[in-house]
């Protein structure tokens, strides 16, 4: 959610990541992005810019909560926007602005899938343009995209920078009544994300949404934003979810690989992380099926060293339901194992 003294952060390379939305971040413009170069003179490409934010940026709405604020992106004719799920969890009350309203517009929560951080909230009786939607899987690193949303709360603001990589998988953690998210997938891009710009769009200079700014990276080292590094949710994982939200409220079916656990992670008598320790099984679940108990601890998931219920998370996030994957556990009277089970789905 965009707060004022909350954020999401998680530890990506010695980074943390933040949540690109209300005012829980210094503020503090990041430096502005190096563009790709373009076929063409300066003033063709100006041209295309100016022609992206006509078309794109009636589409991007603000979102206000209780708490904060953020951006969304008007999905359909029906009224429905998507946007980030830190953006409106625990709302008790929203409000939608767009471009062309001279006052906030009440909207409600349609429904909302933390895994993704996604969710999907609704104007009545609105008369809004809803963006096109693209093929994320056709980016290509390098690419030209502008990045549209509230930051700051600067209504309407756009940057500008390239695809910098693809699939990255990144993790947020709690914030207040959102629990945190795993987002697999993810598209690194150099165009700046300042809080506000959560929910908001990603955009190719072909008109087309292929991504929802959700995180941006903090260093350590120099006590502030990194410039240049941010993620978005891709527009395909956004299509998903959002077309479940909207035809009945909840995710059935989430791509989401699964094993059926609830975990926590383990320490040792000296504070040393050891392993993700299974607190229950799900009766008929994929782990119950291959004979994992309660009170294991799952040391790997197929190769991948998971010391952490994030990075338990992070290597499911990789993994699509139907596979099959190896899984190293350790017994309580400490002797270890490898189980092979079918993957699950993850619940919305």
């Amino acid at each position: 959610m965009e707060r004022e003294k909350r954020r999401a952060v998680a530890l990506v390379a010695g980074l943390t990541l933040v949540a690109g939305c209300g005012n829980g971040v210094r503020r503090q413009a990041a430096p502005a992005a190096v563009t790709a170069g373009a076929p063409g003179s300066g003033d063709v490409l100006e041209r295309q810019y100016e022609q992206v934010v006509k078309t794109v940026l009636p589409s991007v709405v603000q979102i206000n909560t209780d708490s904060g604020l953020g951006s969304g992106v008007v999905y359909d004719t029906k009224g429905d926007i998507v946007t980030n799920d830190h953006v409106v969890a625990g709302a008790r009350r929203l409000q939608v602005t767009t471009p062309s309203s001279k006052s906030p517009l009440p909207a409600t929560l349609i429904g909302e899938f933390s895994a993704n951080d996604l969710a999907v909230v609704r104007v009545k009786n609105a008369h809004l343009t809803p963006a096109t939607f693209g093929d994320s899987s056709r980016l290509a690193v390098g690419q030209i995209v502008m990045a549209m949303g509230n930051p700051l709360g600067l209504s309407g603001s756009v940057t500008n920078g390239i695809v910098s990589a693809l699939g990255r998988t990144v993790t947020s953690q709690r914030e207040g009544s959102f629990p945190g998210a795993t987002i697999a997938g993810a598209v690194q891009t150099s165009a700046p994300i300042n809080p506000g710009n959560s929910g908001g769009a990603l955009v190719t200079l072909t008109n087309q949404v292929v991504g929802i700014p959700t995180l941006t990276v903090s260093d350590p080292q120099i006590g502030g934003a990194a410039a240049g590094i941010g993620f978005a949710i891709p527009s395909n994982t956004v299509k998903l979810i959002a077309n479940q939200l909207i035809a009945s409220g909840r995710v059935k079916e989430s791509g989401r690989a699964a094993i059926g656990v609830k975990v926590r992670t383990v320490v040792d008598v000296q504070g040393n992380v050891t392993g993700v320790g299974v607190v229950s099984v799900t009766r008929g679940g994929p782990a119950a099926k291959a004979g994992i108990a309660a009170d294991d601890v799952i040391l790997y998931v197929g190769g991948v060293r998971t010391p952490t219920t994030t990075a338990l998370a992070e290597a499911l996030a990789t993994l699509k339901p139907g596979e099959k994957v190896r899984v190293e556990i350790q017994r309580p009277d400490g002797s270890k194992k490898i189980v092979t089970l079918t993957l699950g789905q993850l619940p919305g």
